[in-house]
Formats: structure tokens, C-alpha cells, sequence
């Protein structure tokens, strides 16, 4: 299979691109991040379900502890020069419990238009830091990460984890 690549240097340019983070909140998230006024009685919430539910999926695709989800939102706000705060680890527990279970949607009955993509992912065994930092060679295990994304929705499809 050959491809032709019109402009290069882009090309290269995106494929650097690929393994960056670059994160963005849009003003209508940030307009629902303050949770509405009760007209019950008891304490009012600060937070908005949507934003403890942002809170815990960054948990969850980055395989966080509660006060490392805590200071990992700060510094993503910090970085976007925005002064939006984070929900605390105490509150992201208390609240996270309250929240329906994140369902995985229905297929859609349209014709999909599908991206498949594979990567390797090196899994690190115990003690393979000491053989970093002391020399000596170790055996390396490898896994193949493979994704079909829906094109114009974004939401993965299948996936699958291979070995070697």
C-alpha cells in the first residue's frame, strides 16, 4: 500500500502532534460548571454534575487518585489562564457515588464512515525502573492498542489489546 503526501513537511508535523496533550474548555462547559441553586432545604452544591463527571473521566483515561484529579484540573486551568476551580478529592468521592453509571450509547443505524488506528504501548514490569537506572538489559513487553472511531462522532467503536 503506498501514499502520496503532498506537503511533507505537515505531515511530519502531524505525526508529532499526535502523542501531545492539548486541552481546551468551551464557554458553554464553563457555564455549566457551577451547579444550580437548591430550592430544597440542605447545603448547596458547588459543582454541577457535569463537572464532577469532567472530574472523574479524567480519572478514569489517566488512572488517577482522587487528589492527583484534584491538582491535575488545577494545572489544566492554570495553564488555560482560567479561574474556574477544581472539585475537591473529597467532593469528587462523596459526589461520584450520587451519579448514574456512565452506558455506552446504541450503534447508529446510518452508515459509518470508520478510522482505524493501532499503537504500541511498552508495559513496565516491577523492578524495571532499577534496570533503567542501573543499566543491564531486560526483556521488554509490548502491546498492541487497536481503535475504530467513528469519524464524525468521535465515539470508539471496538477495541482491542493484542500481544506482540
Amino acid at each position: 500500500m503506498k501514499f502520496k503526501v503532498s506537503n511533507w513537511a505537515s505531515y511530519e508535523a502531524g505525526l508529532r502532534r499526535r502523542g501531545s496533550l492539548t486541552p481546551w474548555v468551551t464557554d458553554e462547559a464553563i457555564a455549566k460548571w457551577q451547579a444550580p441553586r437548591r430550592l430544597s432545604p440542605g447545603g448547596q452544591a458547588h459543582y454541577s454534575d457535569t463537572a464532577i463527571e469532567t472530574a472523574l473521566m479524567l480519572r478514569l483515561t489517566f488512572h488517577l487518585p482522587l487528589r492527583q484529579t484534584e491538582s491535575f484540573m488545577e494545572s489544566i486551568f492554570a495553564l488555560l489562564g482560567m479561574t474556574v476551580s477544581a472539585p475537591d478529592h473529597s467532593t469528587l468521592s462523596r459526589r461520584g457515588t450520587t451519579l448514574p453509571p456512565v452506558s455506552l450509547g446504541r450503534m447508529p443505524d446510518r452508515p459509518l464512515h470508520v478510522l482505524i488506528d493501532s499503537t504500541g504501548l511498552k508495559v513496565y514490569g516491577a523492578g524495571e525502573w532499577l534496570q533503567e537506572k542501573h543499566g543491564g538489559r531486560a526483556r521488554r513487553s509490548w502491546r498492541k492498542l487497536h481503535l475504530a472511531v467513528d469519524a464524525a462522532s468521535g465515539m470508539i467503536l471496538a477495541q482491542t489489546l493484542t500481544e506482540k
